[in-house]
């Protein structure tokens, strides 16, 4: 959906694209994944003060959830080249932020509930950080490991659905820790591809990065919350 390139590179993996040309998307994306922070924030604050998202529990959560997001990709991949696709990439991470409040909400809901959402941030900070200098280091071309970080993704999402319904702590501790392992390997991917040259659309590099931080947080704050959660 986010238009991973698989261009095959030059010998010194640079895809044919200037070095200041890979530096401008880097910064470029980086901005835009900064601001893409603030609707994640504000659309978490609403659904946590309303309670909207309350009530998509189960497979409606689900569909709601799959729906919202697979129909925002498509329009951000539609749009990523036109003077639309930054608002719509940004009514995405609004969306984004409104379905993980109810996850935020049940943390919340801990005595300790606050120290455990800035651990979880704390730690998709650091994750990101250690990516980012693995990326800058790394010689070697990491291309290849797109498909196989795809595959990894596609079970960790069937078995994510098929835990909603079994609603098992043990297999939703396991999934998360699986998918703090995959998409942390994969935000080392996307760092890579865009410093190489592989990938030189922001728009697209940032909801690639996006996920990949949105997913490393979600899973760390569950596990925090099975794992941590203290009650009064």
């Amino acid at each position: 959906m986010n238009d991973r390139v698989t261009t095959l590179p030059s010998a010194d993996h640079g895809y044919g694209i200037s070095q200041d040309q890979r530096h401008k998307v880097m910064r470029n994306t980086y901005w835009l994944l900064a601001l893409s922070l603030l609707p994640t924030v504000l659309g978490a604050w609403l659904g946590v003060a309303t309670g909207i998202t309350q009530s998509l529990r189960g497979g409606l959560g689900l569909i709601v959830f799959l729906g919202g997001a697979f129909g925002f990709m498509y329009a951000i991949e539609k749009t990523k080249r036109s003077a639309a696709g930054v608002p719509v990439l940004l009514g995405f991470t609004f969306f984004m932020g409104l379905m993980l409040s109810r996850m935020i909400g049940m943390v919340l809901g801990f005595s300790n509930g606050a120290e455990l959402i800035m651990t979880a941030f704390a730690g998709t900070a650091g994750v990101f950080f250690v990516m980012a200098s693995l990326a800058s280091v790394i010689k070697r071309d990491l291309s290849g490991m797109g498909k196989w970080l795809f595959v990894g993704a596609l079970v960790l999402m069937v078995g994510a659905m098929i835990n909603v319904f079994v609603g098992s702590s043990a297999g939703m501790m396991a999934i998360s820790v699986a998918a703090i392992g995959i998409f942390s390997a994969y935000m080392l991917y996307d760092l890579k591809q865009i410093l190489d040259g592989g990938e030189t659309n922001y728009i697209s590099a940032t909801l690639a990065l996006y996920l990949d931080l949105f997913n490393v947080f979600q899973s760390l704050l569950m596990l925090l919350g099975i794992m941590g959660g203290e009650r009064d």
